[in-house]
């Protein structure tokens, strides 16, 4: 759960639409899953994109910071359509299924990779170069997002029976083997409730809108599964396990959460009793659940920031002690722009990168400190945090030394943590980064 809703670059660029075929007009015409308007101006995307946010009433994902895919990007992308046709119709040569990197980083620092970077020879060379000459070490690719898409030629039968599928990643295996050669631990990021392609599919799974009877909507137009449903945790599982089989080293979830936003008040679950029973245990059972059976995996879970100082589930059923428990990693999204104006007496808390960082950061390491010194039941192995840092322009211009803060903040809290770095255009700030 990014908790950051990336818009496709094809909603808003002809020629995104063009390169991803006609996948996307089949979409729009047999369903509103999308709920949003195309945008004729360039220049309005800010008004409706940002990455997640923090209100004060609901945890919210507002505003929202779009994956913008930069027109070089787009142009080589479009010029490996063929490809990705050649892939549909069987024409493969991918390499063999890659093992896991052999001695992966004590600290994990990745940047953020999105499906088209990932597809484009030119800027995984620049993602490559960038990783080799700094401190990074890691990478974090989309590999199925908020569409519910699923991003490569995975082989799990229900994403064909779904049409699940849109091939973007065109040789995963070689993908992965490319980047291990340069020592870069590669994850999977995997986004799971926030899913409109599978409540569209399987409608007897969609979180529905008790004044209409139909799939409901949050107030971005994108449909939801419920989180309750163990249709919905076997279907993402079989995905996670598919990239981990191919040498994925990790697999990030995000939107592993309830919804947070739009009108909460008709929000029908076919499965979730909201009556008897709480968000939180839920999640929890769907944590535990996913542990159980992905325990060969490393896995990794995305949070939102206010998870760090909140003990209650912030209405979405996320309680970070919950995550420890269960995954090897706990990424909570501690970008500064999304905290509510007044968190801390900060009046735009985007001005105080290391201040929110921080804060958040000693709290969250606080919280698991007291976990394993506790006595009683339990797994005898916590996870660790690794935040999900800010490295773009919302609530102010991120300069290098307000993107070096967070890292200098993170560090601060505990020097092992490790952290990751989000810009939905990825296009990573050189002068934060220490050289390698």
């Amino acid at each position: 759960m990014h908790n950051a809703i990336e818009l496709n670059h094809y909603l808003l660029y002809p020629a995104g639409r063009q390169a991803a075929g006609r996948r996307y007009e089949d979409i729009m015409q047999k369903s509103t899953i999308w709920g949003v308007a195309l945008i004729a101006s360039a220049g309005l995307i800010f008004l409706l994109t940002s990455v997640n946010s923090f209100d004060v009433e609901v945890a919210t994902d507002d505003p929202i910071v779009l994956p913008e895919v930069p027109e070089a990007v787009m142009e080589e992308t479009s010029d490996e359509q063929q490809e990705t046709s050649d892939k549909k119709q069987g024409i493969s040569d991918d390499i063999e299924a890659q093992k896991p990197l052999e001695n992966p980083p004590a600290v994990i620092k990745a940047v953020y990779v999105t499906s088209w970077s990932a597809s484009s020879r030119s800027k995984m060379d620049y993602i490559i170069d960038l990783i080799n000459t700094t401190e990074l070490n890691a990478v974090v690719i989309d590999i199925k997002d908020f569409s519910g898409l699923v991003l490569y030629d995975v082989d799990v039968p229900k994403v064909d029976e779904y049409n699940a599928k849109e091939i973007r990643i065109i040789r995963p295996n070689t993908l992965i083997k490319q980047l291990h050669d340069n020592g870069i631990y590669v994850i999977a990021r995997q986004t799971v409730f926030q899913d409109p392609v599978l409540a569209l599919a399987r409608p007897d799974l969609a979180v529905k809108n008790s004044a209409t009877g139909g799939a409901w909507k949050d107030r971005k137009g994108l449909s939801w599964v419920d989180p309750a449903s163990q249709d919905v945790w076997d279907y993402n599982i079989a995905i996670a396990q598919d990239a981990a089989n191919r040498g994925f080293d990790e697999i990030n979830f995000d939107y592993i959460r309830f919804p947070s936003d739009g009108d909460l008040s008709v929000i029908s679950y076919p499965f979730f009793d909201t009556s008897t029973e709480l968000k939180t245990v839920a999640m929890a059972e769907f944590f535990k659940y996913l542990n159980g059976n992905l325990n060969d995996v490393k896995t990794s879970a995305d949070l939102f920031g206010l998870s760090t100082v909140n003990y209650d589930g912030l209405g979405i059923g996320q309680v970070i002690e919950d995550a420890y428990k269960y995954f090897d990693y706990v990424s909570p999204m501690v970008y500064p722009s999304h905290y509510a104006n007044g968190f801390q007496g900060y009046q735009n808390p985007a001005l105080y990168p290391y201040e929110v960082v921080n804060y958040s950061m000693e709290t969250a390491v606080a919280r698991l400190d007291t976990l394993r010194n506790a006595t009683g039941n339990g797994p005898v192995v916590y996870g660790e945090l690794r935040p999900w840092l800010q490295d773009f322009d919302l609530g102010a211009d991120y300069t290098a030394d307000m993107v070096r803060a967070q890292i200098r903040a993170t560090n601060d809290a505990d020097p092992t943590l490790g952290w990751m770095l989000w810009d939905p255009r990825n296009d990573y700030t050189l002068g934060a980064l220490d050289s390698n």
